[in-house]
């Protein structure tokens, strides 16, 4: 406003008066002065903006990653890891361009305006009025396009999530495309979710341009209608120069801003397909639960399973009514066929779920009212197939215990029988894993899970799912005589696929469908007409 006043001033002064350029410098001068002034306050608004959205963006990222952590690996694997994946990226980066472009827009898009019309009344009220008539057709028509505009974008997010999806899940199972044969027939179907995408992508900048060239057009229109009346009023003697130049140097300010917002309208279509996915993600996170104070364990707890009942979401019951006591200082086995609900009684004892009804008690005290934290120090897990890093065997290792030093890593490798792999590797403990374990076969990867529970000194409940696969019999022999070596001491919940390894425990615990079938020693099991011995008996057969 500063600058169109003093510009009008100095063609009025030129044009009319013929001032000489002695009178006119001092203008001119401050003239040149606002220039980088304006050039300065602009690129701070934009930075300011864009730092503000940064900080933002991480923070809510920061939030998503937090909620995924506290719904647990358990309820995650419902969701498909590329739409998260998607979610973290193409999402959130859909919501910091909103708060970066599109909110600070929109806000000029109210301010600019109304300050500039507090200018242009005492210049001229009737190019105020036209003014003041003609702004509002610009969002109102942003209003009406905007329905189309946001269910094209809605549709368009919905398809790059599913082309992401699709795209990270090929690449995570590209071994088993290959092998299969299935590549080319995968690449073709990426191809047509590309194409879907394109096309809606194209239909969304349809609409924008559409929207952008009427927005043109009522400005121009409108700018055009002030112009002229001010030309007229100026041949009739009706207005001053300087207040018509006055005029028409800010009328194509006042609607610049609602045209950059209507260019911008597509970014906050995004941003709002996005939030939506990402507050529906926010929806999934548990209930928060009181957290009760730390208490004293025993050196091995007693674990008492009371009619425990849990149901997946949306699913049958996983659990029916299962009633279990892991005794201290004894090895159970957990036996069934699969699908009986094994894998589910794992996951509420490592806290990633929480029973529906029924409860859990270490020592006479609910699990759900246990510090989490706290209850998972003393927590050995030893899954099916270990999860590796990418790192050195060493670093791999250290996630267990971050501060043991190279005995206990020897130690521990040693017993879990470990020792010999590291022989074998190029450089040992510094040999590079790849991701998944690439480079160690199957039974390496179950002695480097049995050594990370040895390096959980402090751990006196052993949760193992199947710790003898993919072992030879002198191995599992092995593996078998330190689980109860380590049982003299702790808690041992051993899930059993092959009955072989339910033989040798203390206790057997037979499930089916979600129940428990029958429990007891296993030499008793087996000589009683029951579902163990059906389990002994198909197996051998």
């Amino acid at each position: 406003m500063a600058q169109a006043w003093l510009l009008s001033g100095i063609l009025a002064e030129a044009l009319l008066r013929r001032a000489p350029l002695a009178r006119l410098w001092p203008q001119a001068v401050a003239l040149l002065l606002l220039a980088p002034v304006c050039f300065a306050l602009s690129v701070g608004a934009r930075d300011t903006a864009e730092r503000a959205a940064q900080r933002l963006a991480d923070s809510l990222r920061g939030r998503v990653l937090r909620g995924a952590q506290a719904l647990g690996p358990y309820r995650l694997r419902a969701e498909a890891s590329g739409d998260l994946i998607t979610q973290l990226v193409e999402g959130i980066d859909a919501v910091q361009a909103y708060f970066a472009r599109y909110l600070p827009q929109a806000l000029g898009a109210v301010l600019i305006p109304a300050l500039l019309l507090l200018f242009v009344f005492p210049a001229d009220w009737l190019s105020g009025l036209i003014l003041l008539l003609t702004a509002p057709l610009i969002p109102l028509f942003m209003t009406f396009v905007g329905q189309a505009a946001e269910h094209a974008s809605e549709r368009r997010y919905a398809q790059l999530r599913r082309l992401g999806a699709a795209f990270i899940e090929a690449l995570g199972g590209l071994v088993t495309l290959r092998l299969l044969g299935a590549a080319d027939r995968f690449a073709q179907h990426l191809d047509e979710q590309s194409e879907a995408y394109r096309t809606l992508t194209m239909q969304v900048l349809r609409i924008a341009f559409l929207s952008a060239l009427v927005l043109e057009f009522f400005a121009m229109v409108s700018i055009a209608m002030v112009a002229v009346l001010i030309g007229f009023r100026l041949l009739w003697g009706e207005l001053p120069l300087r207040a018509g130049l006055f005029v028409l140097l800010l009328a194509p300010q006042l609607y610049l801003p609602l045209r950059a917002l209507g260019a911008l309208r597509h970014t906050r279509m995004d941003a709002l397909a996005a939030a939506q996915r990402l507050a529906a993600l926010a929806e999934l996170a548990p209930v928060a639960r009181p957290r009760a104070a730390r208490v004293a364990m025993a050196e091995a707890p007693q674990i008492a399973i009371d009619r425990v009942c849990y149901a997946h979401r949306g699913r049958t019951a996983a659990l029916r009514d299962c009633s279990i006591v892991l005794h201290a200082r004894r090895v159970t086995a957990l036996v069934g066929a699969t699908g009986a609900g094994k894998s589910t009684l794992l996951s509420l004892l490592l806290c990633f779920a929480a029973p529906d009804s029924g409860c859990i008690r270490v020592d006479g005290v609910d699990l759900t009212r246990l510090d989490a934290q706290q209850w998972r120090a003393r927590v050995a897990w030893v899954p099916q197939r270990a999860h590796v890093f990418e790192g050195s065997v060493r670093d791999n290792l250290l996630l267990a215990a971050p501060q043991a030093d190279a005995a206990a890593l020897e130690r521990a490798a040693e017993r879990s029988g470990l020792a010999p792999v590291l022989a074998r590797l190029p450089r040992g403990w510094a040999t590079p894993l790849g991701e998944h374990g690439l480079g160690l076969s199957g039974g390496e990867l179950q002695r480097l899970a049995l050594a990370r529970a040895l390096l959980r000194e402090r751990a006196t409940v052993w949760l193992l799912d199947e710790p003898t696969a993919h072992l030879d019999a002198p191995s599992t022999r092995a593996v078998e005589s330190l689980i109860h070596g380590v049982a003299a001491s702790r808690t041992v919940l051993l899930v059993a696929h092959r009955l072989s390894a339910a033989r040798s425990a203390d206790w057997v615990v037979v499930m089916s469908g979600g129940r428990i079938l029958e429990q007891g020693p296993p030499s008793e099991l087996a000589r009683a007409p029951g579902a163990y011995a059906a389990l002994l008996q198909a197996e051998q057969s």
